[in-house]
């Protein structure tokens, strides 16, 4: 009987082949091109492009009528994506022809190990390849290409994505118990239910996009005060965007108002009190009443890391016409009383600080305290140049900043808020490095290698943001900076005032990260700062420029070429560096902007 065994088991075997033969070829017929518009006949329609890097082009092309060029800008690599549904444990082979230099093709979220080929140089069309195989429980792999920092643009066309297909992707549903938590003056806090499937969320106000995000919650800012608002939140995945939800509406408070005890429109302007700096001291009794917020220059710590300020009266020897200490508290006295504010302004081009440690902070804290208590003053202008602000290497969320000079400082600040109260004036002086720059870099970036100071001024400002009164970039010494148009703008004129305050109006994502996005400010903490005159500062802008700025941020006239986000007829108003130098240049800056008509 055992004889007959063998025979049932080759019988076996056979029928196991047969099947497995058949299910090899199952298998195979499943096989499919995944990608969708590989091409780019169809724009980029399936694909999404990092900072606007993409686009479809008629020439050069690999086939068809059209391929992808993207160029990288910065610290963003010019990665172009798809979200593509697959089997789990199964194979797949990607491909696609590139051009140019240092061109990446590749696959993410495998499962198993995501793979990645690249060309260092492609003069012409050059064809990569490569394959992985799927984890047991992967559903979706991405497959992107991209380029390489600092180089020029790249092409790709025909990529491909050939293997089995899995279950197609559904839009989300619609999400569901939106509801708004307690409101600011310039805040609204939102939350709502989550939706199977959904991978983010976009938030909108009155229609408009105004942030996305990974989890269920957001929190609106930028808000005009005492204004109700209308919010609704979609879901997204990799097939779309769901429909809105239902709306809910919330009233900010009224505590945003035009600042504590400022004109709807202000100028603001520093006086050298402390030395003379080749345009002559002016006394404080002397400065006209156009200026509505007088910065003294400069309060400056006795070394970098000490936290300790100090700040006293420009010596005869340098200001022959210094008036006495008591005459300056008496001037000021008097300004205030004509409605004006009188800050101490900490720092300048010489004046570096450093709260790299507790101590400096508290130091900081108690030292400017003794000044604005002296002299009697009504806040505090932050004016941080040179090596003062840094982001250590990995501190990459300006939401949550780690470096102790970061951290130190906006502690410092909301201690000095906290003793002084509501009326307590905040502004800050940034130079664009600090600020705008942070739309291409951040820190070191993602590799190292970058200045750890760009845009290192974004979480102390969006940390303090609802303590700010004014922000006044400087728009002086300045190397070109891109806008929000991709385009690199240099000063002196017009568009670059408009480009550089519309980044701060309307928001921007940092270093090119749409999940990091810097969120608008309010258009009564935003000013312009100019130098007053050709000898104050590389910068100057004729004031007839600075005009048509002025015309096409608050309604929309004399605009050039830059097309803005908005039209903000609340812009606070103009700073200048400085009171000293419009003195010497006849009082031309304030006579000119103390007359424009808002």
């Amino acid at each position: 009987m055992d004889r007959t065994r063998p025979l049932a088991v080759v019988v076996a075997a056979a029928l196991a082949a047969g099947g497995l033969v058949a299910s090899a070829q199952s298998a195979q017929a499943a096989d499919a091109e995944l990608a969708r518009n590989g091409g780019f006949e169809s724009g980029l329609d399936g694909w999404s492009c990092t900072a606007g890097s993409g686009a479809a082009v008629p020439s050069p092309v690999h086939g068809g009528s059209k391929a992808l060029q993207a160029t990288p800008a910065g610290s963003d690599n010019a990665r172009c994506s798809q979200t593509i549904a697959v089997q789990p444990d199964s194979s797949y082979t990607l491909s696609g022809w590139v051009r140019g230099a240092y061109v990446y093709l590749g696959a993410s979220g495998t499962g198993t190990t995501d793979v990645s080929t690249w060309t260092q140089s492609a003069p012409d069309w050059q064809k990569l390849t490569t394959t992985f195989r799927t984890g047991a429980a992967t559903t979706s792999v991405t497959i992107y290409t991209h380029g390489w920092y600092g180089t020029g643009a790249y092409q790709a066309d025909d990529l491909s994505l050939f293997g089995p297909g899995g279950a197609p992707v559904q839009i989300p549903a619609a999400p569901g118990g939106l509801t708004a938590g307690a409101p600011t003056s310039s805040t609204v806090p939102l939350s709502w239910s989550s939706v199977s499937g959904a991978t983010g969320y976009n938030v909108y106000r009155g229609g408009t996009k105004v942030l996305s995000v990974s989890g269920t919650s957001a929190t609106v800012t930028g808000l005009a005060a005492a204004t109700s608002h209308s919010f609704q939140v979609t879901a997204t995945n990799s097939a779309g965007e769901s429909p809105k939800s239902s709306a809910v509406t919330a009233t900010t408070t009224s505590g945003g108002g035009p600042g504590p005890g400022l004109p709807a429109h202000a100028l603001v302007g520093y006086l050298h009190a402390s030395f003379a700096n080749g345009s002559g001291y002016t006394r404080m009794a002397d400065v006209p009443d156009s200026w509505d917020v007088i910065n003294l220059a400069f309060g400056e710590p006795t070394s970098v890391t000490s936290g300790d300020i100090r700040f006293s009266l420009c010596p005869v020897s340098e200001c022959p016409n210094v008036e006495s200490a008591a005459d300056f508290k008496a001037a000021i006295k008097a300004k205030q009383a004509a409605g004006k504010k009188v800050l101490i302004s900490i720092g300048g081009q010489n004046g570096q600080v450093q709260l790299s440690t507790t101590a400096a902070r508290d130091t900081f804290v108690s030292s400017v305290s003794r000044i604005i208590d002296e002299y009697g003053l009504d806040g505090l202008d932050i004016d941080f140049e040179g090596h003062s602000l840094s982001l250590n290497t990995g501190d990459t969320d300006f939401r949550s900043p780690t470096s102790p000079v970061i951290v130190n400082l906006i502690s410092a600040i909301k201690s000095l808020k906290a003793r002084y109260g509501s009326d307590f004036v905040l502004t800050m002086a940034p130079e664009t490095f600090f600020v705008q720059l942070g739309y291409q870099f951040y820190g070191s970036g993602p590799f190292g290698g970058q200045d750890p100071r760009a845009g290192a001024y974004l979480p102390v400002i969006h940390a303090l943001r609802d303590d700010l009164t004014l922000l006044h970039v400087q728009h002086y010494n300045s190397g070109p900076i891109m806008g929000l148009d991709n385009q690199y703008h240099t000063m002196g004129n017009a568009d670059f005032h408009i480009s550089m305050t519309d980044m701060l109006l309307t928001g921007f994502p940092v270093a090119g990260n749409s999940d990091r996005f810097f969120p608008a400010l309010r258009p009564d903490q935003v000013a312009i700062g100019l130098p007053a005159t050709t000898t104050a500062g590389n910068g100057h802008t004729p004031p007839a420029e600075v005009g048509k700025a002025l015309d096409c941020l608050t309604r929309k006239a004399n605009c050039g070429s830059y097309q803005t986000h908005g039209t903000w007829p609340a812009l606070r108003g103009l700073m200048t560096w400085s009171i000293n130098w419009d003195r010497f240049g006849g009082w031309e800056f304030s006579r000119n902007f103390d007359a424009y008509t808002w």
